[in-house]
């Protein structure tokens, strides 16, 4: 193993973040305070005219607060690509629901609508398509797909901040929700945080009330209204999925930065292009005319001519200073999904293939350029 490693992802923070949520503290609101209230209206604003934004502590429950106001429950089923990380399918099971794994497109490794139509049964309500690696999934078919199946959609956009599908951005469509993830490495990053965004105000209002222990009162006009604060309702059995100020602190400086750290990734992306095209890789495709790829992970696989299979080129790579990753170990390929639902490879031909050659190179927007120097010549000599 190589000393000192280049991290396949590091977050993206300065001195103004620092400041900001020192600035937080130092103001006496640690939970849910003005900070979340001014990063959700913000981050509305970068989506579009229409539509409300609300601060979680994760994406994860985002997803869940988002099947919960949609009523989908015991003897539902939602539509979920394989391939994602287990938080899309297991909110599903959360609100007592069954996730019906789908495969995925062979170019973006986005869901495959078609699959996806060929599971679609009578208790089919929803589907839950994530932007993989930020590559928006297409919206005018995605919607067309919904609209002919009388289904709900919920956009796992984990990834996808910001990014556009045919000049739209993502969040700002005609979708039931979208949720977005601000973990350590994400684009932009809270430490651990998400954002769910919607056009529906009944949807807006269930998950406001649910976000926090059922209470008839946001916790941040408790503090703030000439009713006492002690004086509130507790109307459903709620969790606890709010963000906290020091976190949106840091948010909003990173909304701030957001596209410049978009073009960041695309231009190491763009270099990444460059330099591999004539090795024994497939490479991400860049985004559409019309689209905005976000760059959250750039995803090249292996061909049948590489010197060595994935595994021994994650090895090698390690072993010479570059550290990588996988995205992802499909879901039918993990204990709990495969056994509960009886799952095999075959259901899955392409996501199975796939997984077998995918690894991800570091990119982050705080690389700097003699980092990515090192990764083209790390991957030129082992491949070549």
């Amino acid at each position: 193993m190589h000393d000192r490693t280049l991290p396949f992802a590091l977050p993206d923070l300065g001195d103004a973040e620092i400041t900001a949520v020192t600035e937080a503290i130092r103001s006496g609101w640690l939970s849910a305070g003005p900070l979340v209230r001014e990063f959700e209206q913000r981050f509305a604003e970068r989506c579009g005219p229409g539509v409300t934004a609300i601060a979680v502590n994760s994406a994860t429950s985002g997803l869940h607060l988002a099947l919960d106001a949609l009523g989908v429950g015991p003897g539902a089923e939602v539509l979920v690509p394989t391939w994602t990380f287990t938080a899309t399918a297991e909110v599903v099971v959360h609100v007592g629901a069954v996730p019906v794994l789908v495969d995925v497109d062979p170019v973006t490794l986005n869901i495959d609508l078609a699959d996806a139509a060929a599971k679609i049964t009578p208790r089919t309500v929803a589907v839950i398509p994530v932007h993989f690696a930020g590559q928006p999934v297409p919206g005018e078919p995605l919607r067309e797909f919904a609209r002919t199946h009388g289904l709900a959609v919920v956009e796992d956009a984990a990834h996808a901040f910001p990014a556009a599908s045919g000049g739209v951005p993502v969040g700002a469509g005609p979708t039931a929700a979208t949720v977005f993830s601000f973990y350590a490495t994400k684009t932009i990053t809270t430490g651990e945080g998400g954002m769910l965004v919607t056009r529906d105000a009944d949807l807006a209002r269930r998950v406001r009330t649910m976000r926090l222990h059922g209470f008839d009162r946001d916790g941040f006009d408790r503090y703030r209204s000439d009713r006492p604060a002690w004086r509130y309702d507790v109307i459903e059995a709620g969790f606890k999925y709010n963000l906290t100020d020091p976190a949106a602190a840091m948010g909003l400086v990173q909304l701030d930065r957001a596209e410049a750290m978009r073009r960041r990734r695309e231009e190491i992306a763009a270099r990444y292009r460059e330099a591999f095209a004539g090795l024994p890789l497939d490479l991400p495709a860049p985004a559409p005319d019309g689209d905005v790829h976000a760059w959250h992970l750039f995803v090249a696989r292996l061909r049948p001519d590489a010197p060595l299979d994935r595994d021994g080129f994650i090895t090698e790579l390690s072993r010479l200073g570059v550290g990588s990753s996988v995205h992802f170990i499909p879901l039918h390929l993990h204990t709990y999904w495969r056994r509960r639902f009886a799952l095999t490879d075959d259901m899955f031909p392409v996501a199975s293939r796939e997984f077998a050659r995918v690894v991800s190179l570091p990119l982050f927007s705080a690389m700097r350029d003699e980092q990515v120097d090192l990764v083209i010549h790390t991957v030129s000599k082992v491949l070549r």
